[in-house]
């Protein structure tokens, strides 16, 4: 266990959400693209909100290693500024 409970949680938190990301966009069509907050739902349940960080955390991760592709109103962004989608690179 790690010597800091809360960065072994947050580790574990952003880990559940990238599989999160990975998984929801998985379940779609190819061209499809998920909304952050579908992610934070499916790690964080009722509390999904909490989960919000470590999901936007996850996804610019995701992108910054070609994974997934972060777009406002259609087109890749490399920082999205308000509401973004994730989709498949």
């Amino acid at each position: 266990m790690s010597s800091d409970s809360r960065t072994g949680s947050a580790e574990v938190t952003e880990r559940l959400a990238r599989s999160a990301i990975l998984g929801l966009l998985a379940e779609r069509n190819a061209g499809a693209t998920i909304c952050p907050s579908e992610a934070a739902r499916r790690v964080g349940g009722e509390n999904w909100r909490g989960a919000m960080a470590a999901v936007h955390a996850a996804a610019t991760a995701l992108d910054a290693e070609g994974s997934v592709r972060l777009c406002q109103r259609g087109k890749a962004v490399a920082r999205p500024v308000g509401a973004y989608r994730i989709g498949r690179a």
